[in-house]
């Protein structure tokens, strides 16, 4: 199950990296449309797309490496059930908000191909197929908290304390 997991994590991560190359190419092709004096309808919205897209779909990878920002004030104080107890508190708000978010993005997605929504922009973009971006990183952070959440409850979850963080500059 483990090996699942984290490909899953892994693919969302090279899915968001993907996104950005295409962030890349719509700026590099509305620069050069510019410059050659012509025009490429929607550039802008999709670049916007592809950056949503990467942000989305990097959440799981980034929590799951640890990189999200944590205020630990209290929490590095904290030994033993304490911190326990406060990292299961965390990590079930987490679980419950990324729940929230996966089911209203889902929906939202959902509703808007049922919908047949647009984009009001000049590419009349219908809404769903960016939107599915979010929705499968939403559903995919929500997987990844609720198997920090087993983890956690299992005694098996792996922190790092960073001391980078404790240096201010």
């Amino acid at each position: 199950m483990r090996r699942v997991l984290d490909f899953l994590y892994d693919a969302a991560a090279w899915l968001a990296a993907l996104a950005m190359i295409g962030v890349l190419l719509m700026v590099l092709l509305s620069i050069v449309s510019r410059q050659f004096g012509f025009h490429v309808p929607g550039t802008d919205a999709y670049a916007g797309y592809a950056m949503a897209a990467a942000g989305f779909l990097a959440l799981a990878h980034t929590l799951k490496r640890n990189e999200h920002i944590r205020v630990t004030l209290i929490l590095g104080r904290l030994q033993g059930r304490a911190r326990h107890a406060l990292e299961m508190w965390a990590l079930s708000a987490g679980v419950l908000l990324a729940g929230l978010f996966a089911f209203y993005s889902v929906r939202l997605a959902w509703q808007s191909h049922a919908f047949h929504d647009i984009s009001t922009s000049n590419d009349a973009t219908p809404l769903w197929i960016p939107q599915i971006a979010m929705a499968v990183g939403t559903l995919i952070l929500l997987v990844a908290l609720l198997d920090e959440w087993v983890l956690e409850l299992r005694g098996r979850r792996v922190t790092v304390d960073s001391e980078e963080a404790l240096h201010n500059e």
